[in-house]
């Protein structure tokens, strides 16, 4: 997986876009050029997976909402996390981590606890179903 952005730099909406296989290189050089020539480009926030399965763990239903009650209710720690999604800590323990391997949480450390927190408001995923080239890749059926 290969990750790209910047911190929260915009009160707008803060969006993760999701690829598949290739990532938005034009989108990412003409930000780096902005950030070149002095300006301060607005946040651009990218995962791209190469793996399936990747992609599969990133829109699993308990994944999501351990994302949007994250991004919505902004819990100081896991168990927080697990009371409000009305799930064992273990296994909320063990989604997060997931999700932190995938690159779309980070832990802040608070005392004793880890607080899970996200930096973007939406996702927006992109599953290409040509190659670049226009064709459709039947060994990757």
């Amino acid at each position: 997986m290969d990750t790209t952005g910047t911190d929260r730099a915009s009160e707008s909406e803060r969006v993760l876009h999701i690829r598949f296989e290739r990532s938005d290189s034009d989108r990412i050089e003409e930000t780096l050029r902005a950030i070149d020539a002095g300006e301060q480009p607005d946040p651009y926030f990218e995962c791209t997976f190469h793996d399936p399965d990747q992609l599969h763990r990133v829109t699993r239903p308990k994944n999501l909402e351990l994302l949007r009650t994250i991004a919505r209710e902004q819990p100081d720690g896991i168990r927080e996390t697990a009371r409000l999604v009305g799930r064992d800590v273990r296994q909320v323990h063990r989604n997060l981590t997931e999700l932190e391997d995938l690159g779309l949480i980070d832990f802040e450390a608070d005392g004793q606890s880890k607080r899970p927190n996200v930096w973007y408001d939406t996702i927006e995923v992109d599953l290409p179903l040509l190659d670049s080239d226009g064709e459709y890749d039947a060994a990757d059926a």
